[in-house]
């Protein structure tokens, strides 16, 4: 897929403006007059001309006005003709500028411009700027600055109001973005735009919602993984009480839903505009993500406090230099400076102190940032200090923030460090907010690079019974499974659970709590009773016969008085776990509109809406993902020793996330889930009561649709004979292939890096290198040949070398009915049918994803890779853009 397809919309070499007639303002509307005015103004250098569609003549006279981009500001009984014009006249893409756009002119307009195939800004949208190319396409406000921040934005209002702040606060912008609420080219689309504009280095986003989770993760995972991205979402309070059959269904809440989704694309999120704007900052001064030690330097300890005090609240640390480091240090600073952990100058500091002290910061390997707070003194040069910080600051490895406090005393010293491209701020919790933003990258970042297969390493689930129990429960036309049927589910896949049997009687119950042994717990029997203990359905700990017997009289009174309505099977008799060390967990899974299926957890039993402890993560899952779950909760402060009690096995519940995360990925049906409790102790785990909802998958579904984000396709690893002995794997990349891939592409010659990328470049850069190790499985698929070589040690053991030999990829184009190709083969390999089966592989999961075409671009020249296209069965023919390449197309 050509990463840049909306360059004739964020990118025109041409446009044609439909605003009513140009000399004739009296007859455009306000939108139309702004436009023009800042086109014209803005300088921008492309070919630039205006039409009235109202003139008279056939639109064979128009065809002259083709261009890139037609920018549409006419009243909204116009749009609609003016965007059909703009398609005749074979314009590439199309802005509408306007307000108040219904949502069925809306779907028109969206309808004109797929018949045109041309991509659409707006309905309901202010435009765009792209201040590089001095292009004001829109009404936003006045063209910004150029800088290397992109903000795209779904509100109109605070585009303009967040321009008008980069305006004062010295930041500037590669591109601006006003999506508005019914846009045809959307979130997703235009962050796959931006991720490979090289005059965008990091991103800002505000937005109010999406359509489709998996597409905006997708593109956000592609962005994220190479440039920063900062995310604030309105909405924030999602209600979390909605009516559910479990206690993950009421409780697990949309936004941190989608708290838990932004965490696994990389991105970072923001509570406030104080904080978007402190991110915008670091942003704008192109920080890079660092660990979250970060060390305060300052001239009085007052705002060293405070700043630490944030630290605290945001989970961050505070760094200092190391013993060595600050002994080096002291004889460089006053005399009353305090070099206990904040490091203090005392009100003496001048800039050779700072300076001083920032050099040491810098060099520590203990410290991941910088932040300098300056307050006024009486006798004091903060001009004099900026421009010393400034001067330390020049090739610094680390981030480095600046706080001068105060106002008009240190207004110049300010607009000094502004200058300078150091991010600065007014009060040292706003520059704290501002490191969390770059902390949190490196903390996500992890996250973004781990790729879960759909089933652990663990011991294979039962999957066939699994699918066989769901869907005679769904035959029976029941969503919600008895608790013998939920806990025969979880057994399925290896989850320990308490011996449960099912008593029709008192007398049966007897019998069955005989068998297992006293004490027993008795819990009532209904597909009507989501949550027993609230109807009195649970009674615990009874130790012998008359006990059980006036228990389940008093159960099944209290239960019928309670709930009269519901349907009573009898009881359920189970051995009481005794784990008298035991903590109680609860782990469960809830739907969510959006994102699909999550996973919860936190502290389990009979409070556990009131105590309200969890943490969420979308699936699938691995044993770091898992790990990361667990200390999310505020429960993982009790699991190592704690009262008295051992240690937890916490392996044990990391393996019960990884079971969960299987059933999700595997069973599209399950809506719901409760575990709980589940009781761990040292020496394991026990699942004591289970709740499973189950419903109807969609016919057409494809397999893991369910799905925000898709696992890594294990399915699609094989392994094939080399030609003259040893064999090959065939798999997925993985982001670990990373230093593979480079060496590929070191080890090639000249003329084979040529015909695969078209240029002399004899490595991967950090980007390209990112962007092909790190894919969505969901829309392309990278397969790679690794050979694996043995070769003897002296002690007689064996060491194993792996080598990437080849690599075939498809990418999906727009559409998503077709999809571009590209192969690359080791020189040393060529020859020996790799590179047809890497392209037989490639084409099978293309066609499993649903996919109709496949298609490339090959040079004139390389003639070998025709020649294997040819013997493929592709359609070769002249590429119309480009005569050096020719176009392989075929239908899969």
């Amino acid at each position: 897929m050509d990463l840049h397809y909306l360059s004739p919309l964020f990118a025109p070499k041409s446009i044609v403006v439909f605003a009513g007639p140009p000399d004739q303002p009296e007859r455009q509307t306000a939108y139309g007059r702004s436009v023009c005015a800042q086109l014209r103004e803005g300088g921008y250098d492309g070919a630039l001309s205006f039409l009235d569609v109202s003139m008279t003549g056939t639109l064979a006279d128009l065809v002259q006005s083709r261009a890139d981009l037609a920018l549409i500001a006419l009243p909204n009984e116009e749009l609609a003709f003016a965007l059909e014009v703009a398609g005749r006249i074979q314009c590439k893409s199309a802005l509408i500028v306007s307000s108040g756009v219904s949502p069925a002119l809306a779907a028109e307009l969206h309808a004109i411009a797929r018949k045109h195939d041309l991509y659409l800004l707006g309905p309901n949208s202010l435009g765009f700027q792209r201040p590089r190319l001095k292009l004001n396409a829109g009404v936003a406000g006045k063209l910004a600055q150029s800088g290397s921040l992109a903000l795209i934005s779904q509100s109109g209002a605070l585009t303009s109001a967040i321009l008008d702040w980069a305006g004062s606060n010295s930041v500037g912008l590669s591109a601006v973005v006003s999506l508005g609420p019914n846009t045809a080219v959307d979130l997703a689309q235009t962050l796959d735009f931006l991720a490979t504009d090289p005059a965008t280095e990091s991103i800002v986003i505000y937005m109010e919602g999406i359509t489709d989770a998996r597409r905006f993760l997708s593109a956000l995972r592609g962005t994220a993984n190479t440039k920063p991205v900062v995310i604030i979402k309105s909405g924030n309070a999602a209600a979390s009480s909605r009516a559910a059959a479990t206690h993950s269904g009421m409780m697990i809440g949309s936004d941190e839903v989608f708290d838990a989704a932004l965490r696994r694309t990389g991105a970072v999120r923001v509570s406030t505009f104080v904080q978007l704007f402190s991110a915008a900052k670091c942003l704008a001064s192109r920080y890079r993500p660092v660990g979250p030690r970060l060390a305060v330097i300052s001239n009085g300890g007052g705002p060293g406090v405070l700043a630490a005090d944030w630290l605290g609240k945001l989970g961050l640390q505070l760094g200092q230099p190391g013993a060595e480091a600050a002994k080096a240090l002291a004889p460089q600073l006053p005399p009353y400076a305090t070099l206990t952990d904040l490091l203090d100058l005392s009100e003496e500091a001048g800039p050779q102190h700072y300076a001083a002290a920032i050099r040491a910061c810098a060099q520590d390997p203990q410290v991941d940032g910088l932040l300098v707070i300056y307050s006024p003194k009486l006798d004091g040069d903060p001009v004099a200090v900026a421009q010393g910080v400034t001067e330390a600051a020049k090739g610094l490895g680390k981030p480095l923030l600046a706080c001068w406090m105060g106002d008009e005393r240190v207004a110049p010293a300010r607009h000094l460090i502004a200058q300078s491209g150091l991010a600065n701020f007014r009060t040292p919790e706003a520059a704290v907010d501002g490191f969390g933003n770059i902390a949190a990258f490196y903390q996500n970042q992890q996250l973004l690079q781990q790729t879960p297969p759909s089933l652990s390493q663990l011991a294979k689930p039962d999957l066939d019974g699994a699918r066989r129990l769901v869907e005679s429960v769904l035959a029976e036309r029941r969503s919600v499974l008895t608790e013998m049927e939920s806990k025969a589910l979880l057994a399925a896949f290896h989850i320990p659970i308490t011996p449960t049997m099912p008593a029709r009687s008192a007398a049966e119950a007897q019998l069955i709590a005989a068998q297992l042994g006293y004490p027993v717990a008795l819990k009532i029997d209904s597909p009507d009773i989501p949550h027993k203990s609230e109807v009195q359905g649970v009674v615990l700990n009874i130790i012998d016969a008359a006990a059980l017997n006036a228990a389940y009289g008093d159960m099944l009174a209290n239960v019928r008085r309670l709930q009269p309505a519901a349907a009573i099977n009898g009881v359920t008799v189970q051995r009481m776990a005794g784990k008298r060390d035991g903590r109680e967990l609860y782990i469960g899974v809830a739907s969510d509109p959006l994102f699909g299926p999550v996973i919860g957890f936190g502290a389990g039993g009979t409070m556990v809406e009131l105590l309200n402890d969890r943490a969420v993560e979308l699936p699938p899952l691995n044993q770091f993902l898992a790990q990361r779950l667990i200390h999310r909760a505020r429960v993982a402060l009790t699991l190592d020793e704690w009262r008295g009690a051992p240690a937890v096995d916490m392996q044990a519940i990391e393996h019960i996330l990884l079971r969960v995360s299987e059933m999700v990925c595997e069973l599209p049906q399950l809506r719901e889930l409760d575990i709980n409790p589940l009781i761990v102790d040292q020496f394991g785990v026990l699942a004591v009561d289970a709740r499973v909802v189950v419903g109807v998958a969609p016919p057409s579904a494809q397999r893991y649709d369910q799905l925000a984000i898709m696992p890594y396709p294990s399915r699609y690893a094989s392994d094939w004979p080399m030609r003259g002995g040893g064999e090959y794997t065939l798999r997925p990349v993985q982001p670990t292939d990373a230093d593979m891939l480079q060496a590929l592409v070191r080890g090639l010659s000249d003329q084979s890096r040529y015909n695969r990328f078209a240029s002399s470049l004899r490595e991967l850069s950090a980007q390209m290198l990112a962007r092909y190790s790190l894919i969505d499985y969901d829309r392309e698929m990278a397969l790679v040949a690794v050979l694996t070589t043995r070769t003897a040690d002296d002690d007689g053991s064996f060491t194993e070398t792996e080598q990437i030999i080849g690599v075939s990829r498809y990418i999906a184009n727009p559409d998503r009915s077709s999809c571009e190709f590209s192969l690359l083969v080791d020189d040393k390999f060529s020859g020996q049918g790799l590179g047809t089966r890497l392209m037989l592989e490639i084409m099978d999961v293309a066609r499993d994803r649903g996919l109709s075409e496949i298609v490339g671009l090959v040079l004139r020249k390389n003639r070998p890779m025709l020649k294997l296209m040819a013997s493929l069965g592709f359609q070769i023919r002249p590429y119309d853009d480009d005569p050096e390449f020719q176009l392989c197309s075929k239908a899969l």
